[in-house]
């Protein structure tokens, strides 16, 4: 069993080295930021370094340190605390860059350590007489998969010569102090920013693809904001390859290309011989490519974003909906024309060219001041490779430093960009609108200032009152003294209160007038009676009535 299992491995490696040989070799650009030494004068001066794609180089910014070299642990791959040494700066003092050897361990493994014992930046100096190479990080390594993440200082790479130099300074009792410079690692010639994504539709290639799917969730609302307001201009891209003249009628090249070979992806389990195929994957990303194209025809781009992370959760490998029936789902509910889409994708039997796939070929190979693009996923702007962890704040840094000075919009002048990607068309997610389930939830500041939030409002004399919270839960809440589901109605103590208090005014008002009504009768009657007797009692002394008898006249009596 493991004999066979080892033959399938060394079998699909065999394959795609034979397609990564015949593929002509590619310019590959390191994207660099200027080291300035500003003391000692020996060897003040500008320098090159290679950033790191790791951590979060201060795109568009500089920092300024005093560079430290370790007694021991020089080589950086074991913890510093282990040799009781701390790279923490004092308070008042100017942050520590330590500098490390090349080799033993991985480059992102030398700056997590350095990170944890205190250092503000890392600079490795290279081993070799060699030039400036770009400091990856491991392609499947889990371990290294959970300190990566973390990672939040920049680290850049220095050639040997300089390496040196910066050692002999520092033994010699120098203090070197130098200045690690971003500003012009983006270019910035104009009022927008261009950038472009390369990246793969395949979700089950370990850890890039799921850090390349956490980004492309959180990006989304930021991204679409950008472009909306014209501040940017996006273009994803997918890297194909073809297959060798030789082998396209082998079986391995039928699996994992479409169009007799000419367009290719690896297979996502690295198995030939079951789950889903690399031409599986090649399909999908040319549908993605034409949802895009069919989006821009629209005036609308941003929803490519929508159709990718939609896909994402509603069709993925794992559950074995990685297929074309879910995509058309996702298409049709961003009311996308599907036709469109399937005319825009050709045949992928045809023994032609598939002008969308022959394209991403031709951008693949660098122009200019990009290199070739080799890794995956790849971050470009302004035609520069972006070095870094792909991550939502420090990529909107990026982006922020590619606008010509005092043309950046407002939202690079803030802590954060408002995300309401859910708010119109329910940011093209999936939605269960009977049990209002939707695949995505609007988050971050500013989600309640566009339609609530897609929450429960209603405006009450002149007042709003409205479910929407901003916090990054990006839950609808009824307000205090209401209850409900916060989306659909928000209906309870206030209403209640409201609707008691009008009853129980009109229940006084009537019995007032009632009260009122029976006193006034009560008041005529009586004061009816009263006049009555009062009149009788008067025209009985003048004129005596019929029914009364006569009274004696005691006056008459006296005189007679």
């Amino acid at each position: 069993m493991g004999c066979s299992i080892r033959l399938k491995v060394l079998n699909l490696l065999g394959f795609w080295l034979l397609i990564f040989t015949e593929v002509v070799v590619g310019r590959f650009v390191v994207e660099k930021n200027s080291l300035r030494v500003t003391s000692p004068e020996s060897i003040k001066g500008t320098h090159d370094s290679a950033i790191g794609n790791f951590g979060i180089p201060q795109y568009g910014g500089s920092m300024a340190g005093i560079v430290v070299y370790p007694k021991d642990n020089r080589k950086g791959c074991k913890n510093f605390d282990d040799f009781g040494i701390s790279f923490k700066a004092k308070p008042g003092a100017m942050p520590n860059f330590v500098l490390v050897d090349r080799g033993d361990c991985f480059f992102a493994l030398k700056v997590w350590n350095a990170q944890n014992a205190g250092a503000a930046a890392v600079l490795v100096a290279d081993d070799l007489d060699e030039p400036l190479i770009t400091m990856d990080s491991p392609e499947e390594d889990a371990a290294a998969a959970k300190y990566i993440v973390n990672i939040t200082i920049p680290s850049a790479l220095v050639d040997k010569s300089f390496g040196e130099k910066l050692k002999q300074a520092i033994s010699g009792g120098d203090m070197v102090n130098v200045n690690l410079d971003w500003r012009e690692a983006v270019p910035h010639p104009d009022d927008r920013v261009e950038y472009e994504l390369w990246s793969n539709s395949n979700d089950e290639c370990g850890v890039k693809c799921d850090m390349l799917m956490e980004f492309v969730k959180d990006f989304k609302g930021a991204a679409q904001i950008l472009e909306k307001g014209g501040y940017t201009q996006f273009t994803p891209h997918y890297i194909t390859w073809y297959c060798p003249q030789a082998f396209t009628v082998s079986k391995q090249c039928k699996s994992q290309c479409i169009n007799h070979g000419r367009y290719c992806a690896p297979d996502p389990e690295q198995d030939f011989s079951t789950g889903y195929e690399g031409k599986d994957v090649v399909l999908e990303n040319l549908r993605q490519l034409c949802v895009f194209r069919v989006a821009n025809e629209t005036k609308k781009p941003w929803i490519w974003w929508d159709y990718v992370t939609d896909f994402q959760i509603r069709c993925p490998m794992k559950e074995k909906k990685y297929n074309k029936e879910c995509a058309d789902g996702v298409i049709r509910s961003l009311g996308l024309d599907l036709k469109k889409i399937e005319k825009c994708m050709g045949d992928p039997e045809a023994d032609s060219d598939n002008p969308v796939l022959k394209e991403e070929q031709d951008a693949q190979i660098g122009k200019g001041s990009r290199g070739d693009v080799t890794i995956l996923p790849t971050l470009v702007v302004n035609n520069r490779q972006y070095r870094g962890k792909l991550e939502k704040g420090a990529v909107l840094k990026a982006l922020c430093a590619g606008f010509e000075e005092t043309t950046e919009p407002s939202v690079c002048l803030t802590g954060d960009v408002e995300t309401n990607e859910c708010l119109e068309n329910n940011g093209g997610c999936w939605q269960d609108t009977t049990a209002n389930i939707t695949a995505l939830q609007a988050s971050g500041p500013g989600r309640c200032k566009i339609s609530h939030g897609g929450c429960w409002h209603e405006n009450r004399n002149g007042i709003t009152f409205s479910a929407c919270v901003d916090t990054e839960e990006g839950k609808c809440t009824c307000p205090p003294g209401f209850s409900g589901d916060g989306v659909k109605s928000c209906v309870g103590k206030t209403t209640a209160e409201v609707k008691s208090a009008w009853t129980a005014v009109w229940i006084i008002l009537i019995g007032l007038a009632m009260a009122a009504g029976g006193a006034y009768l009560v008041y005529k009657y009586r004061l009816r009676s009263y006049m009555d007797s009062e009149i009788r009692a008067i025209m009985a002394q003048y004129m005596p009535l019929d029914s009364q008898n006569e009274v004696p006249n005691h006056l008459h009596e006296d005189r007679a």
